[in-house]
């Protein structure tokens, strides 16, 4: 049995759909860099997508519309793992941050305060907040 074997199909489809929203915004200017396609490359590891879903989601990418968190916490919890995909390499640099930008706004997020909401989501990763320490700061 493999590892994605042990995960319900909802898990499953919440993280194609969660994974398919990413590359949405990613590809909002018509244009995936080369540290967006690194982002999503991680990301589908990270979210357990195989390549070629990974292949059918870009190629159709109109079949999955973007779908936010209907509640803050919901979406507090999928900023708590972008952020940390962000940082796994310890590096957050200005490539980063900038999709980090566009994937907060693809959450639900008001655009007046990503800045903030970037930095202070960076800082509680750094400092080794959970899940929970971290939801609790931004409530």
């Amino acid at each position: 049995m493999s590892f994605s074997d042990l995960y319900t199909p909802g898990f499953k489809s919440r993280n194609r759909d969660h994974f398919a929203a990413i590359v949405r915004i990613a590809l909002a200017d018509g244009v995936i860099s080369s540290e967006e396609e690194a982002f999503i490359n991680r990301t589908a590891i990270n979210l357990e997508i195989e390549d070629n879903e990974v292949a059918e989601i870009k190629a159709n990418i109109n079949n999955y519309p973007i779908n936010p968190p209907a509640t803050e916490q919901s979406r507090l919890e999928r900023l708590y793992d972008l952020t940390r995909m962000v940082v796994a390499d310890h590096i957050a640099d200005d490539a980063e941050k900038k999709l980090m930008h566009r994937l907060i706004i693809g959450l639900g997020f008001s655009s007046d305060n990503t800045t903030e909401i970037i930095e202070k989501s960076i800082n509680e990763i750094n400092k080794g907040s959970d899940e929970d320490e971290f939801v609790a700061s931004f409530l």
